[in-house]
């Protein structure tokens, strides 16, 4: 049956993608597929990496080529050959970017239908003219309050944000918002030369004055005589004034890097704009309605809500004497339309959701759940969906729900593989293909490819155990609280006056469905209580946005690397500094490639595409800097080196050992010292964050906070990081978990349930204490799943899933 249309499997043979060993492995088309392996085994390089790109690489052969320049295209994969592979679809777990006009709504598409709606079926002001469903975006000009800018908001300072102490003079640093270093010495430098008192105490100058210097939008260009130091000649220059109002709008506005946003953030203000009241709507929108309500009111509905008024206007406007019976239809088709794609969306668990939610504010999981949910609704079939991790954020409680959607996927007629760690869903899959057996160079191996039960018999699979030998968690001793952190009354999204207590000393666990407020409450006690001592929060977010960012970059052990290669007698002999084996640094790099060990290679008609640079052949450094060798390796060899390796290569570099031991100890032994931060996962970027903590040595107690620690890890790899917080919290420290998996919940201390449902159903306290006092807790939907990972035999209203 090869090569023929009819072949039932997709048949890969030779796989190389990175740590894929050679892999041949048969898969069955129409049926869900569960990739499973520990971290860095392999499974997504077979399932991403290899069998989305040759789909992807061999539909876009068939794009007319000056179209094909419009595309991002990934690289051929390296893989002897694939057949019986159907086109398909990509839903991986990606960050959107930070944009504040992108929401549920634009990435549903849900909008477009909600304009339709207002534009054909709204109710007018008598004598409005029909409006065009442009005019009901806030995205484009027709639509868009012209005072925000359709972005519903209007930001400004003030004289107390920007000079927080009146005290201190412009040269002591009164203007607070300005920035440091030359920038902020040349903004005192042109006013001095402008003839202001920069000696005297803010509260002291002129109220004019103090107008002009932080408001003014003139910007006077003036030729400054610097103060002579005496080890450096000072010449005179022009100089811009700026004020700190200008200074802080355009930062916020302009500025691409995060935190000096964030810092600009800090001496701002915002307020629904005036004209619009936070509708973001031109007013002659606003004044559109349906249901009685305008499209801003609807599109901050939960969807739940959303679709039951859809539902109850349609029946109610279809007896009335306004409704015509065009309209009328209309009205009917599109609300029906709508509430049959939001109940897509609800039935992924994500009901608690609204329209104008913006995008930067969603997890990776609701992201993928949200286009999962628009893929439902196109209608394709004879495709291979490839999901990444689609139980990612997922309470235990809708997983089932999960399952049901992949289940209408494949029933539609789709092949459906998923790159995924939780057990329900490895436990209902058609076919089950376990990478393996450990990670990096350890792994790259197929061990199982058949249905699920075959597995128990692959001794070498480290998702066997987890699979079948499934035991209660061992009892354990509780540990008592050294003292209590209280949020004190929080009222924000969801949450209504919600006193949270957490105890200090030891780990607690903050469980709750998706939207029930977890996030919330925990990031309220993030922002600081007494009492709490050092603060660390551990997320997901990328360790840098670049390839010049890495593990070895972050962690500092590329400065102690460069330190010892400065060392060597070959670095000696040529006066070479540190700076000199850095590829962010002209000297040492090639500058053929600027230290990126690639470059762009530009084809007519074609999309550019990335080669190895021909003059370093990816290695970053120029031949001089290469001929340095520590013990016999380069510098480019030893960023090469994995955790592992690296770990045996320095263990008697006291600084060198101590980090590569704590990133061996949180399971990222597998990942290279030079990796770029652009290649690695969420989870990834989250541990390494953690070993960056766990090397530093602490004195005084610490309180970590950790938002969903485990997303993107199999069992094994869970079992690792958990011993790391609970060794933290034997050290004297205190660790807070936002969780989903209930096989960690059942290890810790303390448990904080929220509940019971998601969105304005949620965010109040369910229960709190002890695991097995929240496992028997009433109307908790967190209580029967934990109490079956205690391994106890409650009766509750429902079962779960």
């Amino acid at each position: 049956m090869r090569d023929t249309p009819h072949d039932p499997y997709v048949r890969v043979r030779g796989a190389r993608e990175h740590n894929l060993d050679g892999v041949d492995v048969d898969i069955p088309r129409d049926a869900l597929v569960v990739f499973t392996g520990v971290s860095g085994s392999g499974k997504s390089s077979l399932a991403f990496g290899t069998i989305y790109a040759e789909a992807q690489r061999r539909y876009f052969e068939s794009v007319a080529p000056y179209a094909r320049r419009l595309i991002h295209q990934v690289g051929a994969p390296a893989v002897g050959e694939i057949t019986g592979l159907p086109p398909a679809v990509s839903l991986e777990q990606r960050r959107s970017s930070p944009n504040a006009r992108s929401s549920v709504g634009t990435v549903t598409t849900l909008s477009n239908s909600l304009r339709m709606l207002f534009s054909r079926a709204g109710r007018y002001p008598e004598g409005a003219e029909r409006l065009d469903s442009d005019a009901f975006s806030p995205n484009t000009a027709a639509g868009a309050c012209p005072s925000c800018h359709g972005l519903g908001l209007i930001h400004d300072t003030t004289e107390e944000l920007l000079v927080p102490d009146p005290d201190l003079s412009i040269r002591e640093g009164a203007i607070a918002a300005w920035p440091g270093a030359w920038q902020g010495k040349n903004l005192r430098d042109v006013l001095d030369t402008l003839g202001h008192d920069v000696d005297r105490p803010w509260r002291e100058l002129d109220a004019k004055d103090r107008e002009w210097i932080l408001f003014t939008d003139e910007q006077p260009v003036v030729t400054v005589h610097p103060v002579r130091e005496a080890d450096r000649i000072q010449r005179p220059y022009q100089g811009t004034y700026m004020s700190a109002r200008r200074y802080v709008m355009r930062t916020f506005s302009d500025s691409k890097s995060p935190s000096l946003r964030a810092k600009a953030e800090r001496f701002l203000t915002s307020a629904p704009c005036p004209v619009c009241g936070g509708g973001r709507l031109r007013p002659e929108a606003l004044a559109v309605t349906f249901g009685g309500r305008t499209i801003a009111e609807l599109a901050s509905l939960p969807l739940t809500a959303l679709s039951e008024l859809l539902s109850r206007a349609t029946e109610a406007s279809a007896g009335t004497a306004a409704a015509t019976p065009d309209n009328g239809e209309t009205a009917r088709v599109l609300t029906d339309d709508l509430v049959a794609r939001i109940a897509t969306v609800t039935e992924l668990g994500l009901g608690y959701l609204s329209l104008d939610r913006a995008t930067p504010t969603l997890s990776s999981g609701e992201l993928q759940r949200l286009r999962l949910a628009t893929q439902l609704r196109s209608g394709l079939f004879g495709v291979v969906y490839v999901l990444d991790e689609p139980s990612a954020g997922l309470h235990p409680a809708d997983t089932e729900a999960l399952l049901v959607v992949l289940d209408r996927l494949k029933a539609a007629g789709n092949s459906v593989f998923v790159v995924e760690h939780h057990l329900d869903v490895v436990r209902h899959a058609d076919w089950l293909v376990d990478v393996g057996p450990r990670a990096g160079v350890h792994g790259g191996r197929v061990l199982h490819s058949g249905p699920p039960s075959g597995l128990a018999d692959v001794e070498a699979s480290a998702t066997r155990r987890f699979l079948f030998d499934r035991a209660p968690a061992p009892a354990r001793a509780v540990r008592s609280p050294a003292g209590w952190l209280h949020t004190g009354a929080v009222t924000r999204h969801n949450l209504r006056a919600v006193d949270a207590a957490f105890p200090v000393g030891v780990l607690t666990a903050v469980t709750g469905v998706s939207g029930s407020g977890k996030s919330t409450l925990v990031g309220a006690l993030a922002e600081g209580v007494s009492g709490a001592g050092r603060l660390v929060t551990v997320d997901q977010r990328p360790i840098g946005r670049t390839p010049r960012s890495n593990l070895a970059t972050y962690t500092g052990l590329f400065d102690v690397v460069r330190k010892l290669f400065t060392e060597t007698e070959e670095a000696k002999a040529h006066g070479y500094k540190a700076g000199r084996f850095s590829f962010n640094v002209a000297g040492g790099r090639c500058e053929t490639c600027q230290g990126e060990g690639f470059v762009s290679v530009e084809l007519l008609f074609l999309p550019s595409t990335y080669a190895p640079c021909p003059d370093c052949h990816g290695t970053r450094y120029n031949p001089e800097t290469l001929r340095v060798r520590l013990r016999g390796l380069t510098i480019a060899e030893v960023l090469d080196l994995t955790v592992e390796s690296a770990a045996a290569f320095f263990e008697d570099t006291p600084a060198a050992a101590r980090s590569l031991r704590t990133l061996l100890d949180v399971g990222l032994g597998y990942l290279r010292l030079g990796q770029p931060a652009t290649e690695l996962s969420g989870g990834e970027a989250q541990r390494i964050k953690l070993a960056s903590e766990l090397q530093r040595p602490h004195r005084s107690p610490t309180l970590y906070v950790l938002d969903e620690p485990t997303t993107g890890l199999h069992p094994a790899d869970v079992e690792v990081l958990m011993r790391q917080l609970h060794g933290l919290v034997d050290a004297g420290h205190s660790v807070i978990v936002v969780e989903h998996d209930m096989d960690v919940v059942a290890t810790a201390d303390w448990v904080v349930d929220l509940g019971p449902g998601g969105g304005d159903e949620g965010g109040r306290v369910m229960a709190a204490g002890p695991p097995d006092q929240v496992a028997r807790a009433a109307g908790s939907r967190t209580a029967p799943y934990l109490a079956r990972a205690l391994g106890f035999d409650i009766e509750y209203g429902f079962e779960p899933s």
